[in-house]
């Protein structure tokens, strides 16, 4: 008769941690409001201060669109080019704060078509939206066809709306340079974010985005930096603190994280000691696992023999191109199941581990009448009808104690245990 397999599992840790890279590549499609000021070299330096390198690269033609971005040679170009670890993705100042059925039109869709090119042709990089920010006194050129940009607030919250729909419809993160103006002008009105025209940004707005992309980039705290980029000090700083309490500090908000590996399985028995462990880990694409008996695996979907039972801590390690580990631990127990049918076949009877501290395993599959005595002689436990499984001896004291299995015809089985 062969040996049956049975299974039981604990999950007994689960970690997650962030990986920091030293290098990353950046590509920002969008139009002038990256172009003004250099946004992306401001990135570049305020993250080379606070000891990581950005590469970078940058198509932001005035005025451009996601629309337009789908199909413009220049932008293609650069997303197949691969090796990026972020694209970021910034509409139209307007447009994503437009009404709901144009925003569906002319957004969404191309959101979705840039999205779904950057994860074919670069499979370790992740999606950025900028979150742009409401005019300084609303939009006043579609304020009498559309009343609710009439006012920075109203064009603020519609924009604020619209790019987290997309970051959460594409599983992608914001950078939420909006959220950080809109703090900026409630508490700060003294600094001034705004150029001339009351859209673009000025310096001070500017290093406000950089210290929000730094951080959504490298995971960061913006109070790192210590470039100011040419600004008063004292700007500097508030503007680094304001960005760590929006944004560092609440990352979950901004999907930062949120689309990290999440390390889950599943164990299934499959017969001759046979183990099919299937993973059902989120957001990740290479495996580590560790079976607990010395033997390692980078499949996916692994199978594993196990020699002798006993419990076993198994691990996997799942990550994104070996970004962002995530670790779980389950132990199991892989029980070696045989018959007492026999005097020859008693020693395949399987009752572990020996010595213990807690608890025993038996293993043996057909009904037996289990009794357990002390050094003594005396029965302290009796199950009837007994088919396998743990026992409890947190009740009993450290010593030595005698397992004894009697089957429906006589035969018997006994084994010496050790509680220590």
């Amino acid at each position: 008769m062969k040996p049956l397999l049975l299974l039981t599992a604990l999950i007994i840790s689960s970690s997650f941690g962030y990986t920091q890279k030293d290098t990353i590549n950046v590509l920002f499609l969008g139009n002038s409001y990256i172009g003004v000021n250099n946004l992306p070299k401001m990135v570049h330096d305020v993250a080379s201060s606070a000891g990581t390198v950005i590469n970078y690269d940058s198509n932001t033609p005035g005025g451009y669109t996601l629309q337009l971005h789908s199909t413009n040679a220049t932008s293609i170009q650069k997303i197949k080019a691969g090796d990026l670890d972020f694209v970021v993705l910034q509409e139209q100042s307007q447009l994503p704060s437009f009404p709901t059925n144009q925003v569906q039109t002319d957004v969404y869709p191309y959101a979705v078509a840039l999205n779904s090119m950057i994860n074919s042709n670069n499979p370790c990089a992740e999606t950025v939206f900028y979150m742009t920010w409401g005019r300084k006194n609303g939009d006043s050129g579609n304020c009498p066809n559309w009343p609710p940009v009439c006012t920075y607030d109203g064009m603020d919250s519609l924009l604020n709306l619209r790019y987290t729909t997309m970051a959460n419809a594409n599983s992608a993160i914001l950078s939420p340079v909006g959220a950080l103006w809109h703090y900026l002008r409630d508490n700060r009105p003294d600094i001034e974010l705004y150029s001339a025209d009351e859209s673009h940004p000025s310096l001070a707005g500017s290093y406000a985005a950089a210290c929000s992309f730094f951080s959504v980039l490298t995971r960061k705290d913006p109070t790192l930096i210590t470039d100011d980029l040419g600004l008063p000090p004292h700007e500097a700083e508030i503007i680094r603190t304001v960005a760590k309490a929006v944004l560092y500090d609440d990352f979950v908000k901004w999907n930062v994280g949120s689309f990290n590996p999440i390390s889950k399985l599943i164990a299934d028995t499959a017969g001759n000691h046979i183990v099919s462990f299937t993973n059902t880990s989120n957001y990740s694409n290479e495996f580590l696992w560790d079976f607990g008996d010395g033997n390692t695996s980078t499949d996916e979907n692994p199978n594993h023999t196990y020699s002798v039972p006993g419990l076993f801590t198994i691990t996997l390690i799942a990550s994104n191109c070996g970004n962002y580990p995530d670790t779980i631990s389950i132990n199991h127990a892989v029980h070696f199941s045989a018959s007492i049918h026999g005097i020859n076949s008693q020693s395949n009877i399987a009752i572990y581990p020996n010595p213990f501290s807690a608890n025993v395993y038996i293993d043996v599959n057909e009904l037996v009448n289990l009794k357990i005595l002390n050094a003594t002689g005396k029965f302290i436990l009796e199950i009837k009808q007994f088919n396998g499984g743990k026992i409890d001896f947190n009740d009993f004291r450290k010593g030595v104690y005698l397992c004894l299995l009697t089957n429906e015809k006589g035969l018997k089985y006994s084994k010496k245990v050790v509680k220590y």
